[in-house]
């Protein structure tokens, strides 16, 4: 059976996460997206980071992010995050997750997250093992932009 390449999920934004004007907090952005990502990967490869962390010793620890915030999410709205591995390296990976409205008319936000395999008990960096890039490499989704300012500039043009 063949994985899924772009993952998708539904999320409501809720009051505690909002400003005074009701709409999502630009800080609650990154927690919706790497929850979201998080249980995407559970749900679609079997892939617990906590369960691995404890089990292995390694897990992933971001390096980065870049978040670009294009429309408000608002209070009580339901979401759709879609993510997807756009590159990964012997030590690396790179995730693009998006936020749209539920029905995916409205891009709301997307953000790449650079991530670092990481040996929790020699605190450096490790690298993946075998089984782990086989996984990324049939799961893998490049996307053409090499530049979250070029990614941004094209998904703009395609006023999703």
């Amino acid at each position: 059976m063949e994985l899924p390449k772009i993952l998708e999920s539904t999320a409501k934004i809720r009051f505690q996460d909002c400003d005074p004007f009701n709409h999502l907090n630009n800080a609650a952005y990154f927690n919706y997206l790497i929850n979201a990502r998080e249980d995407q990967i559970v749900e679609n490869y079997n892939l617990d980071v906590y369960k691995h962390g404890k089990t292995t010793g390694k897990s992933w620890v971001v390096a980065s992010h870049q978040i670009a915030y294009l429309k408000p999410a608002i209070l009580m709205e339901k979401v759709t995050i879609e993510s997807q591995l756009i590159s990964f390296g012997s030590k690396n990976l790179l995730v693009e997750i998006r936020m749209f409205n539920n029905d995916k008319t409205e891009l709301k936000a997307v953000m790449w997250s650079s991530f670092v395999y990481f040996n929790l008990l020699q605190l450096s960096s490790e690298k993946h093992s075998e089984e782990l890039l086989s996984l990324f490499e049939s799961v893998a989704l490049p996307v053409k932009q090499t530049t979250f300012e070029e990614r941004m500039q094209s998904l703009r043009l395609q006023k999703v």
